[in-house]
């Protein structure tokens, strides 16, 4: 049986859902060397509409190691896992083609009320400039819910 799929839009069925909710995302990034480095992180999407370029954003500081990687090497890799089924997820693998501080500070605002129910980032610091980092998928992977039977024994 065939239970992984690959997309073309992140728009779409069930994808979308991985995006709207509170699901975390392990961004994967290249260090200097060359090694891998993840970081948990919590994830959105810029749906610009009818034939526009949809986009992931990672909202982090200036001069964190991920914020470091990307500018040097902007090869990413995304894995997120469903929050209600951890064993359906998506993989996204992408380029950070735009890092950007216009806005930024509103959008970790939309992500704490999103991820925590805060109307603001508790974290806000004035020695710290927020950056969204943009990035193109490229490949895309499904992987739909599976051993729901199970899950629903463990709750």
């Amino acid at each position: 049986m065939n239970t992984h799929m690959e997309s073309k839009s992140l728009l779409t069925e069930p994808l979308i859902k991985f995006f709207r909710g509170r699901n975390f995302a392990f961004l994967g990034t290249l260090n200097k060397d060359g090694s891998p480095q993840v970081t948990p992180t919590w994830i959105d999407i810029e749906e610009n509409g009818e034939g526009h370029e949809e986009m992931i954003l990672v909202n982090t500081a200036m001069d964190r190691v991920k914020q470091r990687n990307v500018s040097r090497d902007p090869r990413v890799s995304i894995s997120i896992a469903d929050e209600d089924n951890p064993y359906s997820m998506i993989t996204v693998k992408g380029r950070v083609v735009e890092q950007t501080t216009k806005g930024a500070v509103e959008h970790i605002d939309k992500l704490a009320k999103k991820y925590l129910n805060a109307e603001r980032y508790p974290a806000h610091s004035p020695n710290m400039e927020r950056v969204i980092l943009k990035i193109k998928p490229e490949k895309i992977s499904y992987l739909p819910p599976r051993y729901t039977e199970y899950l629903q024994k463990i709750k």
